[in-house]
């Protein structure tokens, strides 16, 4: 059971690290969005590539992070009635719901999703739009979002069994802590507080 544990966690890394770097996108897309709007509104300039910019970190956001959503237990639940079973019974549920919906799902549109990638690759497929975008970049978020949510389904599945042969702890009531919102506002408020005392230093 150690062995796999240890992939789980390796897992869980690879997912928290993406996640966490997703994060940053969001506020790009914010930056971008409103950099597209005033020059098309106050200079009347504009291009299609930086509408399919705002697409594709849009795409980014939720399909990089869908790994992430699902080892935080942030993503959405039904839990009215499991509630009011054991844990056992709980985990059970759970491992039966991931085996039998979420790694068949997130297996199929992976393998379906590579073709749809590799043929945008080897035609060099562009935007229809003017000044538009190349179209691979979008259409290789969907297998590797998808991967990561497959490893996320493995890793939990790990996690599960191993709650089951009482080595480690409940994966459904995982603490989250701070929200991502919380930690990035975290950051850059210590990052803008060295800066300060950075220059205070000069």
């Amino acid at each position: 059971m150690k062995p796999l544990l240890t992939i789980s966690r390796w897992i869980d890394g690879l997912n928290t690290v993406v996640g966490r770097a997703v994060t940053w996108l969001v506020l790009v897309v914010a930056v971008v969005s409103a950099g597209n709007a005033v020059m098309r509104k106050l200079f009347s300039l504009g291009s299609n590539a930086w509408l399919e910019l705002q697409w594709y970190l849009f795409g980014a956001i939720f399909l990089l992070a869908a790994g992430y959503t699902f080892l935080r237990n942030e993503h959405v639940r039904v839990d009215v009635l499991s509630q009011k079973l054991s844990e056992r019974t709980q985990i059970g549920i759970e491992i039966f719901g991931v085996l039998l919906f979420l790694l068949p799902a997130a297996c199929l549109v992976f393998w379906l999703s590579i073709p749809f990638f590799w043929e945008s690759w080897v035609t060099h497929e562009l935007s229809s739009n003017t000044d538009g975008l190349i179209r691979w970049p979008a259409k290789l978020l969907i297998p590797v979002g998808f991967a990561l949510l497959i490893l996320a389904g493995l890793s939990h599945l790990i996690k599960c069994a191993g709650f089951l042969r009482g080595v480690c702890p409940n994966p459904m009531k995982v603490s989250s802590g701070k929200s991502d919102e919380e930690a990035l506002v975290e950051d850059i408020l210590a990052q803008r507080q060295a800066d300060i005392e950075a220059g205070q230093g000069r």
